[in-house]
């Protein structure tokens, strides 16, 4: 697989996913924006594709590229495991995405990963882009992460390129503001993170900030015990965002957003992320 056939690969789902969710948001919303959408998607589109470009400048080795070469020298614990293709694709993916199960507590429960992290969470909307919004510094330690975990596994390039196509259109959904029917929500949600799961964890109560930690799938969060079914408010009248980030001139501009996590004088129980939904 050449860089090129890579980027094909990861742009066109990106794209085709991001479009789709888009129309679905201004056809069937499920919450009314606080922020006017030029602004919100001008700083958090502008923030991604900086990210995107960094990251290919400053890590020297994709996650699918560092697979291929293990491979290449049969390295990995799945190469310790007789298993047939397919499946040892699939326990690849489930594995990379309980490592950012797990990658995710992390930057919640460690206060100065949690400072990056806020950027995140300090978006006063949700929707689509929300889950393209992240502070460059989280962004390249992610990809970081990623690779250690990739370096330990072995998994084969197609399983890493699956996994990360799959992690970037999957942020893209569960963060987006669509409208979906609650029988068709709890279906989901046995195999898939939702929307109407994953705006728990945008909550600005920490109790429900601290939890609904996956992605991807779901289940991480129904064994270790952080899954929240519901906001206590309800998803129309719950608060978005954090409690003492309220202006829209230093959460949604470029500049501020950057900057936030130097403001951690005013830090408060969200760092606490050990803790678990009751």
């Amino acid at each position: 697989m050449t860089p090129g056939q890579e980027a094909l690969y990861r742009f066109a789902p990106f794209a085709a996913v991001f479009l789709a969710l888009a129309v679905w948001e201004v056809l069937a919303p499920r919450r009314k924006l606080l922020v006017r959408r030029p602004i919100r998607w001008l700083s958090n589109l502008t923030l991604a594709t900086l990210n995107s470009l960094l990251v290919r400048v400053l890590v020297p080795i994709s996650a699918v590229s560092l697979a291929a070469w293990l491979t290449e020298k049969h390295w990995g614990l799945l190469r310790l495991l007789p298993l047939p293709g397919w499946v040892s694709l699939v326990l690849a993916v489930a594995v990379l995405d309980l490592a950012i199960y797990f990658q995710h507590r992390l930057f919640h429960a460690v206060p100065l990963l949690w400072r990056l992290h806020l950027v995140h969470h300090a978006d006063l909307d949700f929707d689509v882009t929300t889950g393209l919004r992240f502070h460059t510094v989280e962004i390249l330690l992610s990809a970081l992460i990623k690779l250690a975990a990739v370096a330990a596994l072995g998994p084969s390039p197609w399983a890493v390129l699956a996994f990360e196509v799959l992690l970037n259109c999957t942020s893209m959904f569960n963060h987006s503001n669509v409208l979906i029917p609650e029988p068709l929500d709890r279906l989901l949600r046995a195999i898939v993170v939702t929307p109407e799961m994953h705006r728990v964890h945008h909550s600005s109560i920490p109790t429900e900030t601290n939890s609904n930690f996956g992605f991807n799938l779901p289940w991480w969060d129904f064994l270790f015990r952080t899954y929240r079914d519901q906001p206590a408010l309800g998803h129309t009248a719950m608060e978005i965002g954090l409690s003492h980030l309220r202006d829209e001139r230093e959460t949604e501009r470029l500049d501020r957003m950057l900057l936030l996590p130097l403001h951690g004088a005013k830090e408060d129980s969200l760092r606490s992320g050990t803790r678990t939904a009751d």
